[in-house]
């Protein structure tokens, strides 16, 4: 790991300002000379990997505004603070019974230990765990643009199958960040350019020919919070994540449903999937292939085949496709049944 300068900024505006005097506004902030870190699950393992190699590091922990660590239910919005961990807000009896969908992505990631650690916005904003990418000898278009992109043509079962490009097949691990795409959360935004909101499918950049351009950030924006509207569905919501093992892994394939419903009619569906994408995905084609009609399996399995029309799979990922069509289908079925 290279030498780095480490500070613990006071206030939000205190590390929007150092982070506003070092780094450079036209870079990623990704590639910034200045990383922000909370609970550093993922940065630090990139860190001791050299796949990144901030000069200066702020510390997001000392921060005193209180809102940043607390959770908010009100007037149809949980509020999540930046800092809340993981862990938190996964036990949360509140988030739990309003929202079964949000805790349980939180429940079934990483492990105790780094959901206790893990904040949930560092969570949101981790970077891919892409073999190719964690590993500085292969070429990667993500860390290294231009280089070209190893995993086209090795070993990709892990990769993803929709939202690629020529230049970048690799998969957004992350499990919160379906849900909170289902549910149509936004996120508070401080930086340079003052406070703004941004609504979370806009935070995620597909790959495209820039696949070292992750998100809409700047390099001195701070995510502050993240807020969830609750509306009808909210309470019939569901994740579902099938991995190569039962505990520490990440998804194979993942789905976030949330439903409602009028009996077995369906009025509104929210979809998201995990495992297959290379960011946070929506899958709007299978909702319509849902909307006012009755959920049974043969409609399930119709709105599981359009959610992977546009699905471009590899050598060894192509499995994924009849995965995540199943794995859909059986998320569906299961927040049907639920008993809300």
């Amino acid at each position: 790991m290279r030498p780095f300068v480490y500070e613990r900024p006071a206030d939000v505006s205190a590390a929007v300002a150092v982070a506003s005097r070092f780094a450079d506004q036209q870079d990623q902030p990704t590639k910034a000379d200045v990383q922000f870190i909370a609970g550093a699950t993922n940065l630090a393992d990139y860190m001791k990997l050299g796949v990144a190699t901030p000069k200066r590091l702020l510390d997001l922990n000392a921060l005193r505004e209180p809102t940043l660590r607390q959770i908010k239910i009100g007037d149809g919005i949980i509020r999540f603070g930046a800092l809340v961990r993981m862990g938190e807000a996964a036990d949360n009896d509140d988030v739990r019974r309003i929202c079964p969908l949000l805790s349980e992505s939180l429940k079934l990631a990483a492990s105790g230990q780094i959901r206790n650690m893990a904040s949930l916005a560092g969570n949101v904003l981790q970077r891919t765990r892409c073999e190719y990418f964690r590993e500085t000898s292969w070429p990667c278009n993500k860390r290294d643009p231009g280089s070209g992109c190893a995993a086209m043509e090795g070993f990709n079962r892990q990769h993803a199958v929709l939202g690629t490009s020529d230049d970048c097949i690799a998969t957004y691990h992350g499990d919160f960040a379906q849900a909170l795409i289902a549910l149509d959360a936004t996120v508070e935004i401080e930086g340079k350019r003052g406070a703004r909101r941004m609504e979370f499918a806009k935070l995620h950049r597909l790959p495209g020919d820039t696949p070292d351009i992750e998100t809409n950030l700047a390099p001195d924006d701070v995510i502050v919070a993240i807020e969830v509207p609750f509306a009808a569905w909210s309470r019939r919501s569901h994740y579902l994540k099938i991995r190569d093992r039962e505990s520490y892994a990440f998804a194979l394939a993942s789905a976030a449903v949330a439903l409602d419903l009028d009996g077995n009619m369906i009025r509104h569906a929210r979809i998201a999937l995990g495992g297959v994408a290379t960011v946070p995905w929506r899958a709007k084609a299978a909702e319509e292939a849902l909307q006012g009609k009755t959920l049974d399996q043969e409609v399930a399995e119709t709105a599981a085949d359009a959610a992977f029309v546009e699905a471009k799979p590899r050598r060894y990922n192509a499995f994924k496709i009849p995965l995540g069509k199943r794995t859909l289908v059986r998320a569906l079925l299961e927040t049907r049944d639920m008993k809300v």
